[in-house]
């Protein structure tokens, strides 16, 4: 794929740099908020070489590239901002997006480049921990130790590398922003706590102040680099530029460290951990309906972008409880989906549709990528679409029932299979027969919808 021309095209059938206020991208998917949508040229840009599909909601247009969007959109930001001025697009921003669309789109930037990290984080924990119960490495040795510090030390930098993305979507400063993060691991920072933990108290200039811990969190930071990017930008401003080498960083630490520590900080924490508990009890309530929900419209969130909103609280249940009990319920999804394409590959005799089908089992097997087959099979085909959410609605209700948990977040793939390794008893192997479930009802159903003359759209 030509990178530059693809951005080109792009570019010319959605209106023009002018056209761009907002720009970002997901794992999959170049998202733009334009000023007039009207300008979009969609069959235009459908038709371009690397697109698979587009799709125009909550004030977004996104285009789904794949697994290769990154390197579109470094070539699409080049193009933008080599002819527009980059703090114009962010300004006109908030005019052309709703708050809820505005949400969904800073959870994905923020997330979106650390969803690596954390995945082949969470898959060296399940090796990790599966090596330890077969015997292979003792818990007590230094080769334990190691690996464990490289699975987890993404967890418990958090904080640092949140604030590094945070500052690229909000407009402030990457490295004073992870600085703001780094500021809240310090081990004197730590040591303030003492035993006690949260909720130790202290004070600065005489104020009392709560402490927190901040290792493995998510919003707090999130929060605070928000803040942070008013300040900056003020600063930038107001301060002269001789002075903006030493001003600025002096000012930005000298006030946004107490501030994230007293006030930003501990609301961050009870409103993430309110959050995360609200879901949790939903789940403990009625884990069977959960399952049914989130395993049958999973897919639902992900063809309409907002799934971002719910990666958060994975992220903070791992972090905080060591397990997760969402993540379960998005591979019955991922697993339904890839049994709709070999019931489709099985009965199809459409050349084109048996290879999209068989491309698309490997890419979701393998990378838990199912953008190409929702975009370019599913949300094309009613009762395809059905087929998966039914299998992923029974896999998620057997999921539930057993309240199966993953050790660490992941996609759902054969190649993450190792978050599933607990000490719970039997978590394994209700996983597997969870995903059966998914993956058999999904070719079954596939199979029955498909007829044999069927195209692909």
């Amino acid at each position: 794929m030509d990178y530059k021309k693809a951005s080109k095209e792009i570019l010319d059938k959605v209106g023009g740099v002018e056209n761009i206020s907002n720009m970002t991208h997901c794992a999959t998917r170049l998202r733009l908020t334009l000023r007039d949508s009207s300008l979009i040229q969609d069959e235009q840009v459908k038709k371009i070489e690397g697109v698979v599909n587009t799709l125009n909601k909550a004030g977004q247009y996104q285009i789904l590239i794949g697994t290769n969007v990154p390197k579109l959109y470094d070539e699409f930001e080049n193009l933008v901002k080599g002819n527009n001025d980059d703090e114009s697009i962010k300004t006109n921003e908030g005019n052309s997006q709703g708050i809820v669309s505005k949400i969904f789109s800073a959870i994905s930037a923020i997330f979106a480049p650390l969803l690596p990290a954390l995945a082949g984080s969470g898959i060296l924990r399940g090796l990790l921990i599966l090596a330890e119960q077969t015997g292979l490495i003792s818990e007590d040795s230094g080769t334990y130790a190691i690996i464990n510090v490289a699975s987890m030390s993404v967890f418990y930098f958090l904080p640092v590398l949140l604030a590094f993305t945070s500052a690229r979507r909000f407009g402030a400063d990457p490295f004073l922003s992870a600085l703001i993060g780094a500021a809240l691991l310090n081990p004197d920072y730590v040591s303030l706590m003492g035993d006690t933990g949260n909720g130790a108290t202290t004070s600065f200039l005489k104020i009392p102040v709560v402490l927190m811990g901040y290792n493995a969190t998510v919003v707090p930071i999130i929060l605070s680099i928000w803040a942070f990017s008013y300040l900056y930008k003020f600063l930038e401003k107001k301060v002269p530029e001789t002075l903006k080498l030493v001003v600025i960083p002096l000012v930005s630490l000298a006030i946004m460290v107490p501030l994230t520590i007293i006030v930003i900080g501990p609301i961050g924490v009870y409103s993430g951990e309110g959050v995360a508990n609200v879901v949790n009890w939903l789940i403990e309530r009625s884990s069977i309906l959960t399952g049914i929900l989130i395993g049958g419209g999973w897919s639902i969130l992900v063809s309409l972008g907002i799934h971002w909103a719910v990666n958060p609280i994975m992220i903070n249940n791992v972090s905080t409880y060591g397990f997760d009990y969402i993540v379960p319920y998005t591979f019955a999804c991922n697993f339904a989906v890839i049994g709709v394409t070999i019931g489709v590959f099985l009965k199809a005799k459409n050349k084109k549709l048996k290879n999209f089908a068989a491309s698309g089992f490997i890419t979701i097997a393998l990378s838990a990528i199912i953008e190409p087959v929702l975009f370019g099979l599913l949300i094309k085909n009613k009762k395809l679409f059905l087929a998966q959410i039914m299998g992923g609605a029974v896999g998620g209700a057997y999921l539930g029932l057993m309240k199966v948990v993953t050790s660490a977040f992941v996609f759902g793939s054969v190649t993450t299979f190792p978050a599933f390794v607990s000490d719970r008893e039997l978590n394994f192997l209700n996983a597997m027969i969870g995903l059966l479930i998914s993956l058999i009802v999904g070719i079954v159903l596939a199979y029955i919808f498909t007829k044999k003359d069927e195209e692909l759209m």
